[in-house]
């Protein structure tokens, strides 16, 4: 989902002293719909590879509508989406069409330049729906950032699932409690959606270099204080970290990993570890030439793409300087 909010997230300085970072994102109506992202934000670049994180919805559609996101390009990072309700079609321009129902990961490698959109069935159009989900991007290791596009998508049959005392964890990436994902990842991460139930405890995983956890719903207890829904938690590595749902439960989603090698500059959907390469694929867009250059429309898909708009053609990338 590349709707691009701009509105940056808050980041409050916080006294607990197992938190580095309290993130809590502004919530955006894109026409009847609320995205809230968490990262990337003033103070937190990344969580571990993790370098973009949108909670979408919950929204109803009581009557004929749903979401339209137009093809749009992406380079340098892989996205990562994954519902609670609802559906999403997915096209690419690498020949992918494939249905996205709730406890399933779709995960798209941009690498070095693909095109996707994402929209409500027509199927699911006409009657009255729900869309509660998160979308992730995960910058990619720089050797990679050039690589093929790709695209898998694997069932909630086949995601690993963790359970224990009132906790329920699905591992959609990476490894975690010994627990592997069939997702090919290129990097070393973890990515789990935790449902607790009253009272419930999850303890993070303690071997991840980097640890942060995004409350969807409910309210979780870490170390006497508590977080409700709508914030993200950076903790200290090393810590032992433990945390316990409230009276009425919660969930969340548990993420991580090795930290990159440098932070990644990010200009509207590109990621990339150069500047340069990012106002490449800005012209690349801009030109528009589907037959001869870089970029592809989905097939399927091939009537419309969102342009780049002068407002944004002004703004820089955002990076490390």
């Amino acid at each position: 989902m590349s709707w691009n909010p701009t509105q940056d997230p808050e980041c409050p300085s916080f006294g607990c002293g197992a938190l580095e970072t309290l993130i809590i994102p502004r919530a955006r109506d894109i026409g009847g719909f609320d995205v809230r992202r968490a990262l990337p934000s003033p103070k937190r670049q990344m969580v571990g590879p993790f370098i973009f994180f949108d909670q979408m919805g919950p929204a109803e559609f009581i009557t004929e509508g749903g979401i339209d996101v137009r093809p749009h390009p992406h380079i340098g990072l892989g996205t990562v989406t994954y519902l609670y309700q609802g559906e999403f079609e997915h096209r690419d321009s690498i020949g992918s069409h494939q249905m996205i129902y709730p406890g399933e990961v779709n995960w798209m490698t941009a690498g070095r330049g693909v095109t996707h959109s994402e929209r409500t069935s027509e199927n699911t159009r006409g009657t009255r729906h729900s869309l509660f989900g998160v979308q992730t991007w995960i910058a990619l290791p720089e050797h990679l950032e050039e690589t093929d596009p790709a695209f898998e998508h694997h069932g909630k049959e086949v995601l690993p699932v963790i359970s224990d005392a009132g906790c329920e964890a699905r591992l959609i990436l990476g490894a975690a409690y010994g627990a592997q994902s069939p997702v090919a990842m290129p990097t070393e991460t973890f990515y789990l959606d935790v449902v607790l139930q009253p009272g419930a405890a999850f303890p993070l995983p303690d071997d991840q270099e980097d640890r942060g956890i995004y409350v969807t719903e409910g309210a979780i207890d870490v170390a006497g204080d508590i977080f409700e829904a709508g914030r993200m938690m950076v903790f200290r590595p090393g810590d032992r970290i433990s945390v316990k749902a409230g009276p009425q439960g919660a969930r969340l989603m548990a993420l991580g990993g090795a930290t990159m090698n440098g932070p990644r500059y990010i200009w509207w959907n590109f990621v990339s570890s150069s500047k340069d390469r990012i106002e490449q694929a800005k012209e690349d867009w801009k030109a528009a030439d589907w037959a001869n250059g870089p970029f592809r429309l989905p097939p399927g898909d091939e009537k419309e793409f969102i342009p780049i708009s002068p407002e944004l053609d002004r703004t820089r990338p955002r990076g490390w300087d």
